[in-house]
């Protein structure tokens, strides 16, 4: 079970959330407080795994509360100020939910909710290879004000923008924008990955032809081979390599 910690000073929002919370079954209401401090006096004393946590709030708001602790839960903003989204994604919220919302939004944060608590609880046993069986292969990234779960084998590229990253996924139209760097995400991708460029990481299987120095994955993405990374590619494509 996921314990949470619910607060708004609106009594109604509330109840809301707190009803949601009762509908999802490995959530569990531990406390509701209808402000930032109260929240904060509850944590002096006990702890919970996650927070949904309304933003304009009196004395203190959720952002500057979340900000103030030392190491926060899980949190999942509520409110109905689209302005703070942003703001939200700079502190690592889960997910951001903006009033009104309905059960499915709240299920949706609740799900995402639930993958990173079992991922945390698989870092914490220090079992790495129970973390790739419970994610199936995939890793988390951060884009805009959510956390999005993607499969590895489903990453067609990787294209470094300064301290962004797009990663482009098979079947879907627009990358993931994620604030990473290319020297991290190679160290977390499997080796049917490879750096041929310092803007780009490709995934080897999903090649459909090398020209010269380019790398063909579709009929419209023609990838640029680095002078630095040749060597290391042509001896990955002579490995592969039937023929004279």
């Amino acid at each position: 079970m996921i314990r949470c910690m619910a607060i708004d000073d609106e009594p109604l929002a509330l109840q809301q959330i707190a009803a949601y919370i009762g509908k999802v079954p490995f959530l569990e209401l531990a406390v509701q407080c209808q402000s930032a401090v109260e929240a904060k006096k509850f944590l002096e004393h006990d702890t919970v795994d996650a927070i949904f946590c309304d933003i304009n709030m009196p004395d203190l708001n959720g952002m500057d509360f979340v900000k103030s602790l030392t190491v926060p839960p899980l949190i999942v903003f509520t409110t109905a100020y689209a302005e703070y989204a942003i703001e939200g994604f700079k502190v690592n919220a889960v997910d951001y939910l903006l009033k009104p919302f309905g059960l499915q939004d709240f299920q949706r944060a609740a799900l995402r909710l639930k993958d990173l608590v079992e991922l945390t609880k698989a870092k914490d046993q220090g079992d790495l290879t129970k973390t790739k069986d419970l994610q199936d292969d995939s890793i988390f990234l951060k884009t805009e004000y959510r956390i999005v779960k993607v499969n590895i084998s489903d990453i067609r590229y990787i294209e470094a923008m300064s301290e962004y990253l797009k990663v482009y996924i098979e079947n879907e139209q627009k990358p993931i924008v994620t604030l990473l760097s290319m020297k991290k995400m190679e160290e977390r991708l499997p080796d049917f990955f490879m750096r041929i460029h310092r803007s780009f990481m490709i995934n080897l299987n999903k090649i459909q032809e090398v020209n010269k120095n380019r790398v063909i994955m579709d009929s419209n993405t023609y990838l640029p081979i680095g002078d630095m990374y040749k060597e290391a590619f042509q001896t990955y494509l002579d490995t592969k390599f039937l023929g004279k």
